[in-house]
C-alpha cells in the first residue's frame, strides 16, 4: 500500500494542470467559461472541458463543498482530467436527447472519444468516465487530484490494490476512484498512463464516499445504457414540437439538470463566483433555489409538458409555505436545496477565482433581502399549475395569507428583481409582479369558487396599477422607469406586456420598448440596466449583456407583431450558445460567456421566447 498526503491550503501550491509532461508552457490556465458541457444526477452536477478536465464538482448535492474547483483556482482547487498528453483539438457534443456528454480528440496518432455522466438513482453519486478510441491508437494520462472542502481540507492518497485509490480527506471522509488501468500515486494524486488502439476501451469511475463495488467494463457500459435510456423516457414525456426543437430541449434537459430531485427544488445556477465581469467582484454563488428562477422555471416545464416538475415545485413550495410565521408570513426569496433559510456568505480568500475573479463567495447574502416581486411570479406559476392539477387546500390558504400579508406591504421599497446593493428603492418591477400577484389569485379565486377578501384584493390590484401609470412612467424618457421618481432604463419592463399588465402595442409600451432597443440593446444583446446610472452598491466594472433580456426583448417584439425583427434577434441569440447548446448567465464584448454557468434563467427565457415565436409564427403561416 502507498500513502501520499497533500499539503493544506497555505503550505504551497502544487500545481494540477500544468505539471511537467501534462499540456505545454502555453496553454491557458483557464478554459473559457463556454468550454464546458454540464453532467448531473439530479441531486448535483459536473463541469466537464473540452480539455477533458473535470474543474467542478460537488459530491452529493448542488450546494455541497466541492471536490474539484479548479475553475475557480487552477493550481488548488482540484480537477479530474482525462486526456492525451500533448495539446490536440478536441470537440464536444451530447448523446442524442441525453445528458451523457462526448468530448472527441483529434491527435496525430488518431480520434478518441471520452465519455461522461452520472448515473441517475445511484447511491453514492459516481462520476463515470469511459475512454474510447475510435481511429488509429492514442496516449492518455489521468490524473485525479482532489481539493475537498474547496482545498481548504487536506487528504491522503493509498492504493488498495493496483486499480483503486482512496482519498481520505481530514476529518475521515473517503472517495474511491476505481480504474480499468493500473493507477499510480503522484503526490497528492492518483494517475494513469495508458494507450489504446481503436477498438479499445477503459473506464473511470469516482464515487465521493465510495462503494466498495468492483466495477467492469460490463457494469459501466450497463449503466450507460440505462441512463441513455432514462434521459430519452423523460424527453420523451415533452409535448413541444415546433421551430427550434433541438435547441429547445437542450434547454429542457439543461433545466431538469438543475433540478434537486429529493425535494423538487430548483436551483438557478450549478455554480458559484463565476464572474460577471473578469477580474471584479460582481461573484455570486447561485447553487440555491431562488422563488423567482424557480417560478420561472416551472412554467417552462409546464409550456413543455412536463407537468410532473410544475407539481413537485408546488409541493416544495406548499412546504416553505407552512414554516412562515402566521404572524409574519413573508417568504424568504431563496433557500437551499433542502429548504434551509441560513444561507449566509462567506468569502474564500484562499482562491484565486476565475482569471483572478476575486472574492470567491459561498452562500448569498441575499436570502436577507426583501424582493416583492417573487409574490407575483409564485402566484402567476401557481395559477398555471392549478390548470392542471388544482392546488391543495392547505396551499391555498397559506397563499391567502401571504397575499394578505402583501396587501398590507406592497408599498415598501425593495431590493428588486436584480438584487441591488446600493439600498432598497420604489422599482417598478417589484410593483408590477405585486399586481401579478393579486390579479392571479382572484382568477383563481373566481374559476375555483375559492373563499377570499377579493373586495380588498381588488382594490390594492387597481391602485398598484394605477401607481405605476402615474409613477413609473416617465415623461423626460418617454418610457416606464427603474424605480419610481427615476429616469433609469431597466430591461425588466419588457415583461409589462408578457404577464398582461398592458397591451403589447399600447403606446406607451412601443414607447418604452423603442428606448430599450435605443438604449440597452447592442445588436442582439440586451443589458439589464447601465451599471453606471444606477447605485447598485458594487464596483462599476462593466457587465455582459444579460441573455433572459435579450429573449424577453424576443417575446415583447412577438406580441408587438415584429415578427422578423424578433426572429432575427432570436437566430443571433443561438449563435452564443456554447457547441453543446448551453449558456451562461451573460454575454461579454467579445461574445464570451460571463457569470455562472449554465444559467437556468437563460435557458428558461430561450424556452419560452422560442414556445411564444413559433406560435405566432404558426398562425402567420
Amino acid at each position: 500500500m502507498t500513502v501520499h498526503e497533500q499539503r493544506p491550503p497555505g503550505a504551497g501550491r502544487a500545481r494540477v494542470l500544468h505539471e511537467p509532461g501534462w499540456g505545454s508552457p502555453g496553454e491557458p490556465r483557464y478554459l473559457p467559461i463556454e468550454g464546458h458541457g454540464l453532467i448531473g444526477d439530479l441531486r448535483t452536477a459536473a463541469l466537464v472541458g473540452r480539455d477533458g478536465t473535470i474543474d467542478w464538482f460537488c459530491p452529493g448535492r448542488f450546494d455541497a463543498p466541492s471536490m474539484f474547483a479548479a475553475v475557480l483556482d487552477a493550481d488548488r482547487g482540484g480537477a479530474f482530467r482525462v486526456a492525451p498528453p500533448a495539446p490536440c483539438a478536441s470537440k464536444q457534443l451530447y448523446l442524442p436527447d441525453t445528458a451523457i456528454l462526448l468530448t472527441r480528440f483529434f491527435t496525430p496518432g488518431g480520434v478518441a472519444e471520452l465519455t461522461d455522466f452520472m448515473p441517475v438513482g445511484l447511491e453514492p453519486c459516481a462520476l463515470v468516465r469511459r475512454v474510447d478510441v475510435v481511429r488509429g491508437a492514442v496516449e492518455f494520462r489521468m490524473s485525479c487530484r482532489p481539493g475537498f472542502d474547496y482545498a481548504r481540507r487536506s487528504h491522503r492518497v493509498h492504493l488498495a490494490h493496483p486499480r483503486l485509490a482512496r482519498f481520505t480527506a481530514e476529518g475521515g471522509r473517503t472517495s474511491e476512484l476505481s480504474s480499468g488501468v493500473p493507477l499510480e500515486p503522484a503526490g497528492a494524486a492518483a494517475e494513469a498512463r495508458f494507450r489504446l488502439r481503436a477498438g479499445e476501451r477503459t473506464w473511470f469511475v469516482l464515487q465521493p464516499g465510495g462503494s466498495g463495488e468492483r466495477w467492469s467494463d460490463e457494469a459501466v457500459a450497463r449503466l450507460l445504457d440505462h441512463n441513455r435510456d432514462a434521459w430519452r423516457r423523460w424527453l420523451a414525456h415533452g409535448t413541444y414540437d415546433g421551430r427550434w426543437r433541438e435547441m429547445v430541449q437542450r434547454s429542457a434537459i439543461t433545466l431538469k439538470l438543475c433540478t434537486y430531485d429529493p425535494t423538487g427544488a430548483m436551483i438557478a445556477a450549478p455554480t458559484t463566483s463565476l464572474p460577471e465581469a473578469v477580474g471584479g467582484r460582481r461573484n455570486w454563488d447561485y447553487r440555491y433555489a431562488w422563488l423567482r428562477d424557480s417560478a420561472f422555471t416551472a412554467f417552462a416545464f409546464q409550456r413543455l409538458g412536463h407537468h410532473e416538475e410544475a407539481r413537485r415545485f408546488a409541493h416544495w413550495l406548499e412546504r416553505r409555505c407552512r414554516e412562515t410565521d402566521r404572524a409574519d408570513p413573508q417568504l424568504q426569496i431563496v433557500y437551499d436545496v433542502d429548504g434551509g433559510r441560513d444561507l449566509a456568505e462567506v468569502e474564500l480568500p484562499h482562491l484565486e477565482g476565475y482569471r483572478g475573479s476575486r472574492p470567491v463567495r459561498i452562500g448569498n447574502g441575499a436570502h436577507r433581502q426583501l424582493q416583492l416581486d417573487v409574490y407575483g411570479e409564485l402566484m402567476d406559476a401557481v395559477y398555471l399549475s392549478d390548470k392542471e392539477e388544482p392546488i391543495s387546500w392547505d396551499l391555498w390558504t397559506s397563499l391567502r395569507r401571504l397575499l394578505d400579508w402583501l396587501a398590507g406591504n406592497w408599498q415598501r421599497p425593495d431590493e428588486g428583481i436584480w438584487e441591488v446593493r446600493g439600498g432598497p428603492r420604489d422599482f417598478v418591477y417589484s410593483r408590477l409582479m405585486c399586481w401579478v400577484a393579486f390579479e392571479r389569485a382572484m382568477r383563481m379565486q373566481r374559476r375555483r369558487g375559492l373563499p377570499a377578501d377579493t373586495a380588498r384584493w381588488r382594490a390594492v390590484r387597481d391602485a398598484i396599477y394605477e401607481e405605476i401609470m402615474e409613477r413609473g412612467w416617465s415623461e423626460e424618457r418617454r418610457a416606464f422607469v427603474q424605480y419610481y421618481g427615476g429616469t433609469v432604463l431597466d430591461a425588466s419592463n419588457l415583461l409589462m406586456p408578457l404577464v398582461k399588465f398592458i397591451g403589447p402595442r399600447d403606446p406607451r409600451m412601443l414607447a418604452t420598448l423603442a428606448a430599450v432597443e435605443r438604449d440597452l440593446v447592442s445588436d442582439s444583446l440586451v443589458y439589464r440596466y447601465d451599471p453606471g446610472d444606477v447605485d447598485d452598491g458594487l464596483d462599476g466594472s462593466r457587465e455582459g449583456s444579460f441573455s433572459l433580456c435579450s429573449f424577453w426583448l424576443v417575446e415583447c417584439l412577438t406580441r408587438a407583431g415584429r415578427l422578423d425583427d424578433a426572429r432575427l434577434v432570436f437566430e443571433k441569440m443561438l449563435t452564443y450558445a456554447n457547441p453543446v447548446g448551453l449558456f451562461a448567465e451573460q454575454v461579454g464584448d467579445s461574445g464570451e460567456a460571463l457569470g455562472n454557468f449554465p444559467q437556468a434563467f437563460t435557458h428558461l427565457g430561450l424556452i419560452s421566447a422560442a414556445w411564444d415565436l413559433d406560435r405566432a409564427l404558426g398562425r402567420g403561416a
